[in-house]
């Protein structure tokens, strides 16, 4: 008989969510969904392996991409493409959320979108365009950053 470990529930919870997408359950894909899972904040592909190689044992660069490629496909990630920084990975919540880039630190926060329904905004496109998601990136100082900025 063997006895399940704190570890071990985080690797059953995201087999199951593999499975709920229709996703073949392996090592790798569940160390990165754990990882994604378990991180506070919007994580790169680099961090994302290291974190998942404490699961998993060693994992390469390409295993990764590969990977994460695939949550994302599947819906159960969010890749965040923001200008000048490595795509970001997050748990995707379906919620249509934004967000917020410190210019100094790098920091990014999550903004609800305003309106709230997807894609919350109306772009000016003729009628047989079918917008179904807006990106906004709100760009600026976070208050960590903004406190060390001198006062002109």
């Amino acid at each position: 008989m063997t006895t399940a470990t704190a570890a071990d529930e985080p690797m059953a919870l995201a087999a199951a969510r593999l499975r709920t997408a229709g996703m073949r359950v392996t090592a790798p894909r569940m160390a990165l969904l754990t990882a994604v899972s378990d991180a506070p904040d919007h994580l790169d592909a680099d961090t994302l392996r290291e974190r998942a190689q404490r699961i998993t044992g060693r994992l390469s660069l390409q295993a990764t991409y590969n990977v994460l490629r695939a949550l994302t496909d599947a819906g159960l990630v969010r890749c965040t493409q923001i200008p000048g920084h490595p795509a970001r990975y997050e748990t995707e919540r379906h919620d249509n959320h934004h967000h917020f880039v410190c210019r100094t630190c790098g920091a990014i926060q999550d903004v609800t979108c305003t309106v709230g329904a997807a894609p919350c905004m109306e772009p000016q496109l003729p009628e047989e365009y079918d917008t179904q998601e807006a990106a906004v990136t709100f760009w600026g100082l976070c208050p960590g950053c903004r406190d060390t900025v001198p006062a002109s």
